[in-house]
């Protein structure tokens, strides 16, 4: 299992922020190889993905959603990952996302990626696309959800 971990500073509240990462059916518009998420109820999605000319579809539910604080995944299917993104308040304008993945990296083209950081950079890269897509909007999200998901055994 690899572990990847990269943080961005948006200058939005952090209300703002977490609004927008609830939108899931855009992250197409700042994830690189995201070609599309359906919402399939509040805590399923559909991901159809295709990175270095590899295609891969799979389902993921949110495991935990706390507003203005976390959201956490895991894959059910197709994938071995799990994820969360946390929502750490600067100030009255500025967030701290901070995202961490937890991944199992298949064959050795993405063996050695995940061992060379490609994986890392690509979230960095994402987690910058966002800052940029989040911050030009003037601060306007795109939506938002504000239910909670409780952590299973809570």
């Amino acid at each position: 299992m690899s572990t990847v971990t990269e943080s961005v500073d948006v200058e939005v509240p952090v209300r703002t922020a977490y609004n927008q990462w609830t939108q899931f059916e855009e992250f197409p518009r700042f994830m690189d190889g995201v070609r599309e998420i359906r919402q399939l109820d509040e805590t399923h999605m559909h991901w159809k993905t295709e990175i270095g000319g590899v295609k891969r579809e799979f389902d993921a539910e949110i495991t935990e959603q706390l507003p203005d604080e976390r959201v956490a995944w895991k894959a059910t299917e197709g994938e071995k990952q799990a994820g969360v993104a946390t929502f750490h308040r600067l100030d009255d304008t500025h967030t701290r996302i901070t995202v961490q993945m937890d991944f199992e990296p298949e064959g050795a083209v993405e063996k050695a990626g995940a061992a060379l950081g490609v994986v890392d950079h690509r979230v960095k890269a994402d987690l910058r696309r966002f800052k940029e897509f989040i911050e030009n909007r003037g601060g306007a999200e795109t939506g938002a959800w504000r239910g909670q998901v409780d952590r299973p055994g809570i």
